[in-house]
């Protein structure tokens, strides 16, 4: 329970050597114990990581050096030293003094971007050392098996879960020049007490320079497409390829009712939910039913995820359209519809309007029922 509450991890690095011209310069000092060690920064998005740098350790320091078009989180990583060290990287001279016994209680210094970070993030420091103390008297009294005690401490969790976001959409709103603040929102968008209004009045108030940045684009296409997708709205028509590698799009298909049904073969709920939309496929196809699989295989674990699609079609006995351009998450039908999870429904009426969404299992029938009997 206790570890829903995300920490943007401590920053640390530092430098102090003459920047690039339009470029950053981050110089790192370390401590004793890990001269001689590899230390690389990397950019992570999604399952991807690319290693900026390189280099080795050498007298207690390391420098980077390079040049970005808009700030970014990044990440520093010691060979043989466990976690990694966040850092936002901006065209600006920067330094931070590593301890590798305490990494995350390092900072950055140098930069407006870093300054903001470090203000977050002593308030989620804070924030982090409520957490651990409540943790532990929730053992506690899970234990001793005082009831009372359990409710009481799982009550004050949630009023810090809910003082927490309080105080996200006040820091970013003070802070809509932040780079944080649409790091912030990023970590938001499925969080279902933000409200798709309070996300799109967070993203209108930001600058265009945050705006620009990769978080800032990310959580714009986000809030863009919730809108889409609120009960009302019509549903832009999409194409991908079918199993067979013809490509069909949802105006083809749809039905006088239409579930639109993302899924993958590597997904367990999704599989076990299957039967659920096979039985109500079969009852009210002739009355109208129309069903259209997106299927978001791709992940870098599968091996074919082609041949692992079509076989979980087959074994489930899927029988309606199926679409997939087998590119996991970054599917643009699953952007579109700002898929974070899966499976996830979308029920349709004849002109393509949203009338309902998320349903499985009896709410699923039940509602198909109301519409087509």
């Amino acid at each position: 329970m206790f570890k829903k509450i995300a920490l943007l991890s401590v920053v640390a690095l530092a430098f102090s050597c003459a920047k690039e011209k339009d470029g950053f310069a981050l110089n790192a000092s370390f401590n004793d114990a890990v001269n001689g060690k590899s230390v690389k920064l990397l950019k992570v998005e999604g399952q991807k990581q690319e290693v900026i740098d390189s280099m080795t350790i050498t007298n207690g320091t390391a420098v980077f050096e390079g040049s970005v078009e808009s700030p970014d989180i990044y990440f520093i990583q010691i060979d043989e030293v466990r976690g990694t060290i966040p850092v936002i990287i901006e065209n600006e001279e920067m330094t931070v003094s590593i301890n590798s016994d305490s990494i995350y209680n390092t900072r950055v210094k140098g930069s407006k971007e870093n300054d903001a970070f470090n203000t977050y993030q002593e308030y989620m420091v804070g924030l982090q050392k409520k957490n651990q103390l409540l943790s532990a008297d929730f053992r506690n009294a899970q234990q001793s098996q005082d009831t009372a005690l359990v409710a009481d401490i799982q009550a004050r969790y949630m009023a810090m879960v809910d003082e927490n976001l309080a105080h996200d959409i006040e820091f970013m709103k003070e802070n809509n020049d932040a780079l944080v603040s649409a790091l912030i929102l990023e970590r938001h968008l499925g969080n279902p007490k933000v409200t798709a209004e309070q996300k799109q009045d967070i993203y209108n108030n930001f600058t265009e320079k945050v705006k620009n940045t990769r978080p800032g684009k990310t959580v714009g296409e986000a809030v863009q497409a919730e809108a889409a997708t609120t009960i009302g709205s019509v549903v832009k028509d999409f194409s991908a390829p079918n199993p067979e590698g013809k490509t069909i799009s949802l105006n083809e298909i749809k039905g006088k009712v239409t579930i639109i049904d993302f899924w993958a073969a590597w997904c367990g709920p999704c599989r076990k939910e299957n039967p659920n939309l096979v039985n109500v496929y079969n009852k009210y196809h002739d009355k109208g039913l129309e069903i259209l699989g997106v299927s978001l295989d791709g992940t870098p674990r599968q091996q074919d995820a082609k041949a692992e699609w079509i076989a979980a079609i087959e074994k489930d006995g899927l029988a309606w359209h199926q679409m997939s351009n087998l590119d996991y998450f970054n599917d643009p039908i699953a952007k579109q519809f700002n898929i974070r999870a899966i499976p996830a429904t979308y029920i349709l009426d004849a002109e393509g309007k949203i009338v309902a969404s998320g349903l499985r299992g009896q709410d699923l029938e039940n509602k198909i029922a109301e519409l087509l009997n």
